[in-house]
C-alpha cells in the first residue's frame, strides 16, 4: 500500500535528519512534515507521483527554468528511487526477486524547519553483524561476465555493468553503521534515510543529476584503481577503462540531450581522477540548459538509472542485467538526495547500504567491455565494497 503523511513519534526514528544533500546547517533542526511511499506494486508512474505530491506540499518543479520560492516554514524534502523504479521509467521492467521487499521503490519526505535539536547522547545496544552471504559465487559472477562479453561480442551490447548483492544478519540498531557509512572520505552524497522498518546509508561519490539556475550537471565515475601512486599511473594509461569511461560519457550527453536545449550539452571535465576511501575513481562532467517547461518527472525520466551503472546502448543493457543478476538491485543504483526551491541535488547510489527488519543488505559492481576480464571485474567488485562492510562493522 501507498503511505502518505508524516510518521507518528512512536515510529519516526528518533535521529537527527541527516538525508544525503541536505544543507549542513539546517540538518539539526529539520522536522518531517508529509512522506509519500511507493512500491512498485502499487501502479503508477514514480516519476509523475513524485513531482504531484511535491507540488502538493508547496515546491512545484514543473518548470525547472521557473524559479520556485520557498514557503513559509518549508526546507525541502529528500527523495529516494530505487533501481527498480528507474528501471520502470526507461521501459525494461525488471524480474529479479529483491532481497529487501520492505524498502520503498519511491519515498518522498518533505521537511521544514523546527527548533534546532541537539544531538542525543549515545545509548546504543552492543552491535553485532554476522557473516555475509553473497547473491553469487565469484564463479557465477566471472560467468556472467563471460556472458556479457558474448554480447558484446555479436553486437548486443557496447558495455553492460553487472552488481552483485550480499547480506548479513545483524543484532542491535543499525543506524549508527549506516550513519558512519555516510562519513566515509569521499562521499558526496553521505548520510541516512529513514523509515518505518527500513534504513538506507549512503557513501556515493556519484552525482546523478544537479540542477540548479536552469543548468542540468551530471558526473559520471567510471574506471577504478587502489588508491596508490601506482593505482593512478595504471588508471591514467589504461585503454580499457578510458574506453568505458567514454562510452558512459557519450551515453549521459545523449540522456541530457533529450531535456535541454539544443546545442547545449558540453563537456567539462573529462576522465578526471579523483579519490574515494582506498580507491581511485574516473570522473567526467556532462553540463546542459534545460529545455524551456522541464519538469522533475521529464528530468527523472532521462535520467534514471543512470548509465554509469547500466552501459550503453541503455535499454539493451537493461535488459541484459534483468536476465544476469539473480536478485534485484534494491537500494543501490538508484537516485538518493535533496530537492529544495531553485535546486536538485541526486546521488547515484553506489556505495549503499540497507538495512531491513533482518539483514543489512550491500551491493557492488562495475562494468563489462569486451576487454574485461572476469577474474579482475570479480576483484574489482569486492575492493569496492570492502570499504562499506568494514565500516558497517565498525573497523
Amino acid at each position: 500500500m501507498r503511505k502518505i503523511g508524516p510518521y507518528g513519534v512512536e515510529t519516526l526514528p528518533q535521529v537527527l535528519v541527516d538525508a544525503p544533500a541536505a544543507p549542513a546547517g539546517c540538518r539539526d533542526s529539520l522536522v518531517e512534515r508529509a512522506r509519500l511511499q511507493w512500491h512498485l506494486a502499487d501502479g503508477g508512474d514514480p516519476a509523475v507521483l513524485a513531482e504531484e505530491f511535491l507540488a502538493a506540499h508547496g515546491l512545484d518543479l514543473r518548470d525547472l527554468n521557473r524559479p520556485a520560492a520557498h514557503g513559509p516554514v518549508l526546507c525541502g524534502a529528500a527523495l529516494y528511487l530505487s533501481a527498480a523504479a528507474g528501471a520502470q521509467l526507461a521501459g525494461v521492467p525488471t524480474t529479479a526477486p529483491e532481497p529487501a521487499p520492505t524498502l520503498p521503490d519511491l519515498a518522498v519526505v518533505i521537511y521544514d524547519h523546527g527548533p534546532t535539536r541537539a544531538p542525543a547522547a549515545p545509548d546504543d545496544p552492543p552491535w553485532w553483524l554476522g557473516p555475509w552471504t553473497e547473491s553469487w559465487t565469484p564463479a557465477q559472477h566471472a560467468a556472467a561476465v563471460d556472458t556479457v562479453r558474448a554480447a558484446i561480442g555479436r553486437g548486443d551490447i557496447y558495455q553492460t555493468n553487472l552488481v552483485g548483492h550480499a547480506a548479513a544478519p545483524y543484532s542491535g540498531d543499525p543506524l549508527p553503521a549506516l550513519r558512519r557509512l555516510g562519513a566515509l572520505p569521499g562521499a558526496r552524497y553521505g548520510g541516512v534515510l529513514t523509515g518505518d522498518g527500513w534504513a538506507i546509508g549512503c557513501a556515493s561519490p556519484e552525482t546523478l543529476v544537479e540542477v540548479h539556475d536552469g543548468q542540468i550537471i551530471t558526473r559520471p565515475i567510471k574506471g577504478t584503481r587502489p588508491a596508490t601512486a601506482t593505482g593512478r599511473a595504471e588508471l591514467l594509461t589504461s585503454a580499457k577503462e578510458r574506453a568505458e569511461h567514454i562510452m558512459i560519457v557519450d551515453l549521459e550527453r545523449n540522456d541530457l540531450a533529450r531535456i535541454a536545449r539544443t546545442g547545449t550539452v558540453t563537456v567539462d571535465e573529462l576522465f578526471t581522477v579523483r579519490r574515494w576511501c582506498d580507491l581511485w575513481q574516473a570522473e567526467s562532467t556532462v553540463r546542459a540548459h534545460a529545455a524551456h517547461g522541464l519538469g522533475l518527472a521529464d528530468l527523472l525520466r532521462a535520467t534514471c538509472p543512470g548509465g554509469s551503472v547500466t552501459g550503453a546502448p541503455k535499454l539493451a543493457a537493461l535488459t541484459h542485467i534483468a536476465a544476469a543478476e539473480p536478485v534485484g538491485r534494491g537500494a543501490s543504483m538508484g537516485a538518493l538526495g535533496w530537492i529544495a526551491p531553485g535546486r536538485i541535488d541526486l546521488g547515484l547510489t553506489i556505495r549503499t547500504a540497507a538495512a531491513d527488519g533482518h539483514a543489512l543488505h550491500t551491493w557492488a559492481g562495475g562494468g563489462i567491455t569486451w576487454d574485461s576480464d572476469p577474474t579482475a571485474e570479480v576483484a574489482e567488485a569486492a575492493a569496492k565494497t570492502a570499504p562499506v562492510r568494514a565500516t558497517l562493522a565498525g573497523r
